[in-house]
C-alpha cells in the first residue's frame, strides 16, 4: 500500500511539472525535434534515442512505371498485394502489385463508364476497395463519391444530400472515405465538423458519426460564467474540429485522426487520435504514461512549430496504430493501451524523411508513407527490433504470454531502456497469476494503472490462500478472550467468597 501511494505522489508530481512544462508554451525543443531518427519517451516523459523499428528500403516514384510521375498525391488504400494510390494531380486511381517484394502496374483509372457515356475523375483524394474488387473514389473535384464494380462501371454515384443537416450553401467536398463490412460509407468531407458523414448501401444520407465536442480553454469557460448573453451567444459561434482521416480495424472499429490544432483546440484536450464504436462513442484506451498525441514537447517558433498534426492513421491486427504527423513528418506507433512504442521520421529530403507526408498504409511487415510534394511513397520494413515488439503484442493478444514475456526479454536486449519491454513483461506475468513479480516490474516504470491491477489481485490472491489461517487465528484469539474474561470472572469470584 505503501508503495501504492508513492507511485501516486510521484505520478501528480509528474502531471504537475508536465502542466507547467505547457503552460510556458514548451518553448525549448529537445533532441526529438532533429537529433534522433528513431525514439521513445520514458515513464519521466524524456525522449530517449532508440533502435531504428523500420528501415527504408524503398522510394516509389511514378516514373518507374508506365504512369509516369505522381503529381500531389494525397491518399492510398492497401488490399491485400494490391496498392491503389488517389494520384490527385493527376486526375486518376494507379493500381499496383505487390508481389515478392516486386512491385508491378497493373491498372490505371482516368475515366470509367457512367451508363452509356465516359465519365472521369477530378481531383481523387482517396479510394477505397472492396475485396469484391469494387472501388469506391473520394472524387473531390467533380463533388461527389463514386462507386465503380471491377470493370470500371458505375454502380452509384452519392453527391450533395438533400438534407436539412447539412448546410446547402456549402460544397459537398468528400476527402477520405472507407467502407464497412455492411457496405456503409463513412466519409470526411472538407468544412463539416458534424463527424463523418455516414451513407447506406444504396446511396442514402443516414447521418453523422463520431461528431467532436466543442472544446474551450479554461479562460473561456470562467468568461462564459460571468459573460452577458450577447457574448455567451458570440462564444457559442465556436465550433468542434474537424476529422482529417479515418481508417478500419479488423473488427470494424473506426480509427480517427483530427488534424487541426490550434490556441485554443490542443492535443491535450482535443484528443486528436479516436476509435469510434458503431454509436460513434470514443472508445480508444489511453492508459499510457501521456495520453497518445505525438510530440510532448515543441517550439512555438519557427517552420515546424506546434504541436503534432495527424493527417492519417493504419492499424495492425495486433492493435497495434500508427498516426502520421504532417507538421514534423514523423509516425508514431502505439499500442492497444495507449502507450507510445516509437516515433520516427522527420522533415527533411533524405530517405525517411518527408516535406507533406499525406497517407501512411501497412502491408504485413512493410509501411507506406506518401509525400504529396515530394510525390513518393517511402516503402519501410521492419528490423528485428521492430519484428520483436510487433511479436510480443501479437503473442499477448493471442494469449501465449510466456512466448510474450520470452520476445520482450529480447527486445531488452537490442534496448536495455525500453520501459514498454518491461511493461510487456509485466503484463504477461498479470496474466499467468504472477502478481507480485507483475508488480515489481510495474512498479520499476512507474506503471500505476497496471500495478493497482496487479495488487488489488494480489491481495486478493493473498487472502484466499491465508484464509484458513486467518480463520483459525480469529478462532483462537476468540476463545482466549472467551477464556480470559471466564478467568478473571471466577477469580472475583473466589475472592468475594
Amino acid at each position: 500500500m505503501k508503495v501504492c501511494k508513492k507511485l501516486t505522489s510521484m505520478f501528480a508530481l509528474v502531471l504537475i511539472l508536465s502542466l507547467l512544462i505547457g503552460a510556458t508554451g514548451a518553448s525549448a525543443a529537445t533532441s526529438s525535434d532533429g537529433n534522433h531518427y528513431t525514439y521513445i519517451y520514458d515513464c519521466w516523459g524524456y525522449d530517449r534515442e532508440s533502435p531504428d523499428a523500420y528501415s527504408v528500403t524503398r522510394i516509389i516514384t511514378g516514373s518507374d512505371y508506365e504512369c509516369g510521375n505522381f503529381k500531389e498525391p494525397q491518399g492510398m488504400y492497401v488490399n491485400g498485394t494490391n496498392l491503389y494510390i488517389a494520384d490527385t494531380g493527376n486526375n486518376r486511381i494507379v493500381k499496383m502489385s505487390y508481389v515478392n517484394d516486386t512491385i508491378t502496374q497493373t491498372g490505371m483509372v482516368t475515366e470509367f463508364n457512367n451508363g452509356d457515356k465516359k465519365d472521369a475523375l477530378s481531383g481523387p483524394q482517396d479510394v477505397f476497395v472492396s475485396d469484391e474488387g469494387d472501388m469506391y473514389i473520394a472524387d473531390t473535384g467533380n463533388k461527389r463519391i463514386v462507386h465503380l464494380d471491377k470493370d470500371n462501371n458505375v454502380i452509384k454515384i452519392i453527391t450533395k444530400p438533400d438534407d436539412e443537416t447539412f448546410d446547402q450553401t456549402t460544397d459537398f467536398l468528400p476527402q477520405k472515405l472507407v467502407v464497412d463490412s455492411s457496405k456503409r460509407i463513412f466519409t470526411q468531407v472538407q468544412n463539416v465538423n458534424k463527424g463523418f458523414m455516414e451513407f447506406a448501401n444504396d446511396g442514402s444520407f443516414t447521418g453523422y458519426v463520431g461528431a467532436s465536442k466543442v472544446t474551450y480553454n479554461i479562460l473561456q469557460y470562467l468568461w462564459k460564467m460571468v459573460a452577458s448573453k450577447e457574448q455567451r451567444s458570440q462564444m457559442e459561434l465556436f465550433v468542434p474540429t474537424e476529422y482529417s482521416n479515418l481508417c478500419l480495424d479488423s473488427e470494424g472499429f473506426i480509427y480517427a485522426t483530427i488534424g487541426k490544432t490550434g490556441e485554443d483546440v490542443t492535443p491535450q484536450n482535443s484528443q486528436p487520435i479516436r476509435k469510434l464504436n458503431a454509436k460513434g462513442t470514443d472508445i480508444l484506451v489511453r492508459n499510457g504514461y501521456v495520453e497518445p498525441y505525438g510530440d510532448l514537447r515543441w517550439t512555438e517558433s519557427g517552420e515546424m512549430k506546434g504541436a503534432s498534426r495527424f493527417v492519417d492513421i493504419a492499424c495492425l491486427d495486433n492493435d497495434v496504430y500508427y498516426a502520421l504527423d504532417n507538421t514534423r513528418g514523423r509516425v508514431f506507433a502505439y499500442d492497444f493501451q495507449g502507450n507510445m512504442l516509437y516515433a520516427f521520421g522527420g522533415h527533411g529530403y533524405k530517405a525517411g524523411y518527408f516535406i507533406n507526408p499525406t497517407a501512411i498504409e501497412d502491408l504485413g511487415d512493410t509501411l507506406l508513407v506518401m509525400d504529396s510534394t515530394l510525390g513518393t511513397i517511402t516503402q519501410f520494413t521492419l528490423t528485428e527490433y521492430g519484428k520483436y515488439i510487433n511479436q510480443g503484442l501479437s503473442e499477448y493478444k493471442r494469449g501465449d504470454y510466456d512466448a510474450s514475456a520470452a520476445t520482450w526479454q529480447k527486445v531488452l536486449k537490442l534496448n536495455g531502456n525500453y520501459d514498454q519491454a518491461y511493461i510487456g513483461i509485466g503484463r504477461s506475468l498479470l496474466r499467468q497469476e504472477s502478481y507480485q513479480e507483475a508488480m515489481d516490474y510495474f512498479e520499476l516504470k512507474l506503471d500505476a494503472t497496471n500495478y493497482s491491477k496487479a495488487y488489488k489481485l494480489y491481495r486478493k490472491e493473498w487472502f484466499e490462500n491465508n484464509i484458513t489461517i486467518i480463520l483459525i487465528a480469529l478462532a483462537v484469539l476468540i476463545v482466549v478472550c472467551f477464556g480470559v474474561g471466564f478467568v478473571k470472572k471466577a477469580r472475583k469470584e473466589v475472592e468475594k467468597g
